[in-house]
């Protein structure tokens, strides 16, 4: 037996059978067997050395006849006497002690008086032939299957393929075989396709995850699996035995082919170790080819519409020729007849405010080679363009390469956003209130900072209210109730006070101070911050209205706020001057009017269900209510309801008093949103990491490979990895993208139920990959109610990114002093019959007791002086109240637990 025999039959767990122990030669000269017969064919004695290998050993005192010594099958090649059998060529197969055939061929020649049968050993000739007719066999069908694969669909591709394993399973008999590819990640291997015969185990299933356990067989021939030699591969083979054969390509071992229930040295031995290895190749080759050609046809499709989605493409300048040449998708967007052009016809394409800068830039990067990066608009049109560009290899080899990304929206974003900051400044400046900060100095409160409505409401400026002058101001009645204002806001950190200041012309205004001091994290005082609101015109009313009558009845008619009696069915019998004046008729045209007329369907269901429960018990109601008024925006009215009633308890009538709170209202959704564009002012820089970290990726996964094509080493497995990362980053850069573009947008005027499940999602997608980037664990549990809340799902989006965002950066300012602290978020959601809860909790090591119950208080913050503005967890906590539910906080054992209670919305259900 040849060593490749010995090595292949170890592999394939195939054992030569055991050698005889052969008796002592004998003293023969003769080669083979020869057999002596008599005339009728009975044995008289045998010679040569194969006699020993005779099953039947020849007794001395008997004489067989050969077709004993004979199996069946060789039995009827001869008939007659030895006579008959002169001249003829004998394949006969005799019984041999191994329990194989004994293979000879010989002749029948007369002596003497007898014959002698003189035969060969010719079984290796017949193995050898054997083997030969398989092997063609065997190369056939291999270079079958292959054909198959490559010819086919790549739709066909699937079911091909199950032909093929079927017809391997049966033309080797065996009952299950698979083929295994690397997973997406590369990181294990799993099923890709397998066949099962109908009566064979289930060892597996499409698709099925098999681990690394098949790295650990060695990979350069078929590895034979009796049970339990392989304990890593049970759960691949479990008990049954089986076989893999590896397929190697460029990088190693892509593929195996695995038959399992399968003992092959008693099913296949004729198969050799390179006929296995040729049906592994048969399979996998093809098939491996025809999925790349797939996924790079997707990738190439995936990135095309990346382009189209994201407004991008690449563009390569060619200094020698001086000309741009732009990929086609990005010629398109810029409306070019070709991608191909000049480079001052490109540069023409480029807003003149632009062109002078990126031609100097363009000529940086030629002469220098300095990296380009630029935001340009388009000269025909208002978009924006961002521009990158590098230089690639050196010498005669170097390429001036980049990209074109359109960022119109995030441009368009930011400028409303300054848009909205300056109109929030002009309604400060023009409003009758005045925003002040004083600065704790030394025990005392020294003013720092008055926005701008300061000037045309008192005249004054900074430097006219140092805090002796201040003081002086103050009227002489009011100087005590002005300093124990100072005593209380210090003693207690908020306070309300009530005063006169004389203004730069000496008259004297009554102001509404309302003011918290802040303090840091010791407790000390920091600043107070507060407002001043002009009340002298509801101050002196007041006063008139304790005088007399008659001027009751003046301001009742002469009053800002809005007076008037109405019927049940909603029908005006009365109102005063100002509420004519707001609905642009006079005070005789407002009887008969309804004012349902100008509610919205719900608002009027809502109105009249809160006048059904009034009654003489609780005749009083207050609410705001919303108009749609002809001709003009929404409006808002805080009203005000008394019913009055007669003996039997009937509603009669309905007084009521309201006041115009539209500019509040607009105020605080300017605000609501300001501070929704604050935060993502605020998380700018790391959505721009989250979206110039994919754009990054994607850069140098396109130089890498630009740089491996120009140097002509193109490795199909190398493409294909850099593909699908760029794949994925651009997933991950339109997701961010597209919800940063819902954020932004302004809420709507109503209320509507939503899943507040849509709003974790919402805040994952914009926080989840900069909270993990920063090292930030987030953990979120199962969120998926089916209930529904009512109010505004971008909100409570706001919301939640503010409760992140500080639990974020109170974890990011502890792991500084702590670095062993392993930071996590944890979000989760639970709900009982009435009322669904959001959980924000972290492991920052909480809040100071004594500041929990000031911690929604507006510019109240834990951070230090000069980082955020202490409006985010109190615009949060209006924005929750205002959907009627509440906002708390507590501590748990390892951080602060913000809790989100909103009221489950019913269909039935009619809220504010």
């Amino acid at each position: 037996m040849s060593s490749a025999d010995k090595l292949f039959g170890r592999l394939l767990n195939r054992h030569p059978p055991p050698q005889q122990v052969a008796p002592a030669p004998l003293s023969v000269r003769s080669v083979g067997l020869q057999v002596h017969l008599n005339a009728e064919g009975q044995v008289t004695h045998l010679t040569g050395p194969l006699r020993h290998a005779l099953a039947q050993q020849l007794p001395a005192a008997q004489m067989p006849h050969l077709l004993e010594l004979l199996m069946p099958h060789s039995q009827l090649a001869i008939e007659g006497t030895p006579a008959d059998w002169q001249g003829q060529i004998l394949d006969l197969d005799f019984y041999s002690l191994s329990g194989h055939p004994l293979q000879l061929r010989g002749w029948v020649q007369p002596l003497a008086d007898a014959w002698l049968l003189q035969l060969l050993d010719i079984g290796d000739l017949l193995l050898e032939r054997q083997q030969a007719r398989s092997r063609e066999q065997y190369q056939f069908l291999a270079a079958q299957i292959g054909e198959q694969l490559r010819r086919c669909s790549l739709t066909r591709l699937p079911d091909v393929l199950m032909e093929q394993l079927q017809g391997l399973s049966q033309r080797l008999q065996t009952p299950c075989v698979a083929i295994a590819l690397l997973d997406e990640q590369e990181q294990g291997w799993q099923i890709h396709q397998h066949y099962a015969a109908f009566d064979a185990p289930g060892l597996w299933h499409n698709g099925q995850r098999l681990g690394t356990g098949l790295d650990s067989l060695n990979g350069s021939a078929p590895q034979h699996l009796p049970p339990g030699e392989h304990p890593r591969l049970q759960s691949t083979f479990g008990n049954a035995e089986g076989f893999a054969v590896p397929y190697h390509d460029a990088q190693g071992v892509a593929a195996w082919l695995l038959c399992g229930s399968y003992p092959v040295q008693q099913r296949a031995p004729d198969v050799s170790e390179r006929d296995w290895l040729q049906f592994a190749a048969a399979l996998a080759g093809p098939l491996l080819e025809r999925l790349r050609e797939h996924r790079h046809h997707l990738q190439l499709e995936q990135l095309e519409s990346l382009q189209d989605l994201l407004g991008a493409g690449w563009w390569e300048l060619f200094s020698e020729r001086d000309e741009v040449q732009l990929a086609p998708s990005l010629a398109i967007l810029l409306n070019l007849e070709s991608a191909r052009m000049p480079l001052h016809d490109w540069l023409d394409e480029i807003h003149p405010a632009d062109r002078e800068e990126l031609n100097s830039r363009l000529q940086d990067l030629q002469n220098e080679g300095k990296p380009l990066l630029l935001c340009v608009r388009l000269a025909h049109a208002p978009i924006w363009y961002r521009l990158q560009g590098q230089a690639l290899g050196v010498g005669t080899h170097r390429r001036l390469v980049g990209f074109m990304l359109d960022i119109s929206d995030i441009k368009n974003q930011q400028q409303h956003a300054a848009a909205a900051h300056a109109r929030l400044d002009n309604l400060i400046a023009s409003s009758p209130a005045v925003i002040y900060v004083q600065r704790y100095v030394e025990g005392a409160l020294q003013p720092t900072f008055f926005s701008d409505s300061l000037l045309p409401l008192l005249g004054w400026t900074l430097a006219d209210c140092a805090a002796g002058a201040l003081a002086e101001r103050v009227h002489p009645e009011d100087r005590d109730r002005y300093f124990e204002r100072t005593r209380q806001l210090l003693r207690e950190g908020s306070v309300r006070a009530r005063y006169r200041l004389r203004d730069s012309h000496g008259d004297y205004h009554w102001l509404l101070d309302e003011a918290k001091l802040l303090r840091d994290d010791l407790g000390l005082p920091v600043e107070a911050v507060g407002l001043w609101l002009d009340v002298t015109e509801a101050t002196l009313a007041a006063e008139q209205v304790k005088q007399s009558e008659e001027r009751y009845r003046i301001l009742v008619e002469d009053s800002p706020a809005m007076i008037c009696r109405y019927r049940p069915d909603l029908t005006l019998t009365f109102g005063n001057r100002p509420l004519a004046t707001y609905m642009e008729c006079s005070p005789e045209q407002l009887p008969g009017m309804n004012l349902g007329s100008w509610m919205s369907q719900q608002q009027r269901e809502t109105f009249l269900q809160r006048l059904g429960q009034l009654s003489p018990e609780y005749p009083v109601s207050t609410a705001e209510i919303n108009l749609q008024l002809p001709g003009r925006e929404h409006a808002w009215w805080v009203w005000s309801d008394r019913g009055v009633f007669d003996d039997q308890g009937h509603l009669l009538e309905i007084q009521a008093v309201g006041r115009d709170n539209t500019e509040v209202r607009r105020s605080q959704q300017q605000l609501t949103q300001s501070a929704k564009m604050a935060t993502l002012g605020e998380m700018a820089t790391g959505l721009a990491h989250e979206i110039n970290q994919p754009l990054n990726v994607m850069r140098m996964a396109i130089v890498n490979v630009l740089k491996r094509l120009s140097n002509g080493d193109v490795q199909v497995d190398y493409l294909t990895d850099k593909l699908n990362r760029i794949d994925a980053q651009v997933q991950r850069a339109v997701r961010v993208v597209d919800h940063m573009r819902v954020f932004g947008r302004r809420s709507e005027i109503e209320q509507h139920p939503f899943n507040p499940a849509h709003a974790i999602e919402g805040t994952l997608s914009l926080l989840a990959e900069g909270m993990r980037g920063k090292g930030v664990d987030l953990r979120v549990s199962e969120t998926g109610f089916e209930v529904q809340v009512r109010g505004y799902v971008d909100q409570l989006e706001q919301v939640l990114i503010n409760l992140m965002v500080n639990a974020r950066d109170a974890l990011l300012s502890k792991r500084e002093t702590d670095r062993e602290l392993k930071p996590w978020i944890s979000v989760y959601a639970d709900r009982d019959q009435q009322s669904v809860r959001l959980w924000v909790e972290d492991n920052g090591g909480g809040i100071d007791p004594r500041l929990l119950e000031r911690i929604f208080e507006p510019f109240f913050t834990t951070k230090p002086v000069g980082v955020g503005t202490g409006l985010g967890l109190s615009v949060s906590y209006g924005i929750v109240d205002n959907m009627g539910g509440r906002l708390s906080v507590s501590n748990s054992a390892e951080g602060a637990r913000f809790c989100i209670e909103l009221p489950i919305y019913q269909e039935d259900q009619i809220t504010r």
